[in-house]
């Protein structure tokens, strides 16, 4: 039962207080003036911020159950657009110092606030007074029960940037500033919506006095959202001119996602996903300039040095090494090919997404994949400048050789300009020739030098206008899938008996020597000569780029002859169809004159007289004419047909 009365007597008191405490409240909102609490607290907030808001609207005080005061419309500073405007200013009072008649602020709030923050071509800002007045305010002495708290609640803020061309807008502002009452710090933390995604952020500023006047302050931001995600940690001064340094890092799902987020145009090709980096970060005016980088981007790890411009035309300056470079999802888009592997793309090139940035890159790599080609240790320099993309290849050990040249791309409207310079050094022809131009019949070791310009929408339109050079030189490989040897024995004992399965085996040689020249797509042949220790070859004549087509006519000899003293065999024969499954035939005419037994029908076929002699010889066999009627012109010169007893 004691028990049981001491908690009864507990509650008696406690209820006693609130009456008490209530009654106290309730007698001072009738003792204290509503215009006095107004004043006192707008006073109170020009002290702790130095500013002075305009208020146009009406106030209102409530001082039971609890108080604060609220004004209504709310302009800060002057002009048409002003740097803020709220729809409703709202301090929150403290609550005992209102039982003794005197009014204190415990937190303040801007409901539905519009923030314009105007910079002009100079970087002079419309908050630069504002900043001033409110910096004079942190250096002179503050009381202790000054408020530290102000909430930005369903704000918009509004960025116009003249000099860098910006203008940007922040809808669904929810902040808490913790405003430095004691410490010299300062606050913030909440979220915002930009380009319709959700952004979480906080930010810290270890001296907000120092901040205000520009002097150097740490510095503390984390920015969170779906695309992108970035924390930075270091210091921050803005005179005499904008200074950053610390560490940066950022990491997005897809890069190219983030991007596109940002306002940028789409990077072309494909690739750029999950992408993340850290890094030394050290920005000066306009230009941020990155150390100890290390970059991921869609698996690749790379690191060194980047320099980002934003002074003028965008600019990115910068040189990363990497252990293995895989290139797959960045050409995984290209198509120089239609599906069926025969004819050459007609979709439209688009390099649309470099046009609004310049760069300068250098690049190292021990390995490099690209598709299913697998290059050992690579240097490359990529330049673009207006639109004018320059891909040098300093060197590539691929294909057991080495690669050296460049590739130009330059961007109209009407498509692009493509300058190829590339030279091949001791490279493996059926992997190298294989991958670059789908052909796969020539083997060994050799040299490729390719000089070619052309123009078009598309890669199909290119090949309409490519005008250049081409050379191949090579030593101790072969043919594959012909044994010209093996055809020429055959036919040589029998020119008559068909050449039966030649498209299989080997051709070897010892020499290999071919030169091009490439007109408006199309390829002369000015000299290709294949010298091995059992056969040559020569070929002259002609192909299409665009169609794909072959149109050769060639000699092929045995070195040595079948019999000594007698001429090495020779035959003529062509080339043609398209370039992935040729068709080689050799001259008919030529073996029917070298087989004994069919030379008197070919000259039957040129000689009249002869050729009347095997059309009487048929007809007297069948016992009907050879071929129809003689002409009439013919009947006059001919002979009679002597008679043959039977």
């Amino acid at each position: 039962m004691t028990a049981t009365t001491g908690f009864k007597r507990l509650g008696y008191a406690l209820l006693a207080a609130i009456a008490v405490a209530a009654g106290m409240l309730l007698t001072a909102s009738y003792l204290i003036s509503a215009d006095a609490v107004r004043q006192q607290a707008m006073s109170e907030i020009r002290a702790v911020t130095g500013l002075n808001p305009t208020l146009r609207g009406e106030a209102t005080v409530s001082l039971f159950p609890s108080g604060s005061v609220s004004f209504v419309d709310v302009v800060l500073g002057d002009g048409k657009q002003p740097p803020l405007m709220a729809e409703r200013l709202t301090a929150r009072l403290r609550f005992f110092p209102l039982l003794i008649g005197r009014v204190e602020i415990a937190d303040v709030s801007l409901e539905r606030p519009v923030i314009v923050i105007d910079l002009d071509a100079s970087g002079q800002s419309n908050w630069s007074g504002l900043i001033d007045a409110l910096a004079r305010s942190q250096t002179s002495t503050q009381r202790l029960a000054a408020f530290s708290e102000m909430r930005i609640d369903n704000g918009t803020v509004v960025v116009h940037d003249k000099a860098h061309k910006i203008d940007e807008t922040l809808r669904n502002v929810e902040f808490s500033l913790a405003w430095p009452s004691i410490s010299k710090s300062f606050g913030a933390t909440g979220r915002f919506m930009w380009h319709d995604q959700p952004v979480d952020t906080s930010i810290t500023l270890a001296d907000f006095p120092a901040a205000l006047t520009g002097s150097r302050t740490g510095l503390k931001l984390r920015l969170a959202g779906s695309p992108l995600k970035a924390a930075f940690e270091g210091s921050i001064s803005v005179t005499p001119t904008l200074k950053i340094e610390g560490t940066l890092a950022a990491d997005a799902a897809s890069l190219r996602d983030a991007l596109i987020w940002t306002g940028q145009q789409p990077l072309p090709g494909g690739g750029f996903g999950r992408f993340a980096i850290k890094a030394q970060t050290n920005v000066v005016g306009g230009t941020i300039g990155l150390s100890s980088v290390n970059v991921e981007l869609d698996g690749n790890s790379a690191e060194g040095v980047l320099k980002f411009a934003t002074d003028g035309r965008k600019t990115l300056e910068g040189t990363l090494a990497a252990d293995t470079l895989d290139l797959t999802p960045y050409v995984s888009t290209v198509r120089l090919l239609t599906a069926n592997q025969r004819e050459w793309s007609t979709n439209r090139i688009t390099l649309d997404g470099l046009s609004g940035i310049d760069f300068d890159l250098r690049m190292s790599a021990a390995n490099v994949v690209v598709s299913n080609a697998k290059i050992g240790r690579t240097a490359v320099g990529a330049n673009l400048r207006g639109g004018h993309l320059v891909v040098t290849v300093g060197e590539a050990q691929a294909y057991g050789g080495v690669i050296r040249g460049s590739l130009a791309l330059a961007i109209f409207e009407q498509g692009v300009d493509v300058k190829s310079q590339l030279q091949f050094t001791e490279v493996d022809l059926e992997s190298c020739l294989g991958q670059l131009f789908g052909l796969r019949r020539l083997e060994g070791k050799g040299n490729i030098s390719l000089v070619v310009e052309g123009t078009g929408e598309s890669v199909l339109a290119v090949t309409h206008t490519l005008n250049g050079t081409a050379g191949l030189t090579g030593a101790n490989g072969a043919i594959a899938g012909l044994n010209v040897e093996q055809l020429l024995r055959r036919l040589e004992r029998r020119p008559l008996s068909g050449g039966g399965e030649f498209r299989s085996g080997r051709t070897p040689y010892d020499k290999i020597t071919v030169a091009l020249k490439i007109v408006q797509g199309t390829v002369t042949v000015e000299d290709v000569k294949i010298e091995g220790s059992a056969v040559k070859l020569v070929l002259a004549g002609s192909a299409s780029i665009p169609d794909r087509e072959l149109d050769l006519k060639g000699t092929a000899a045995l070195v040595a002859a079948a019999k000594p003293g007698a001429v090495p065999f020779e035959l003529p024969f062509i080339v043609q169809g398209s370039w992935d499954d040729p068709i080689m035939l050799p001259d008919p005419e030529a073996l029917i004159r070298r087989s004994g037994a069919a030379a008197p029908l070919l000259n039957a076929v040129r000689e009249r007289s002869a050729r009347d002699a095997v059309r009487s010889a048929i007809e007297r066999l069948t016992g009907a004419p050879a071929s129809g009627t003689i002409p009439a012109a013919e009947q006059s010169t001919a002979p009679a047909p002597a008679q043959t007893p039977e």
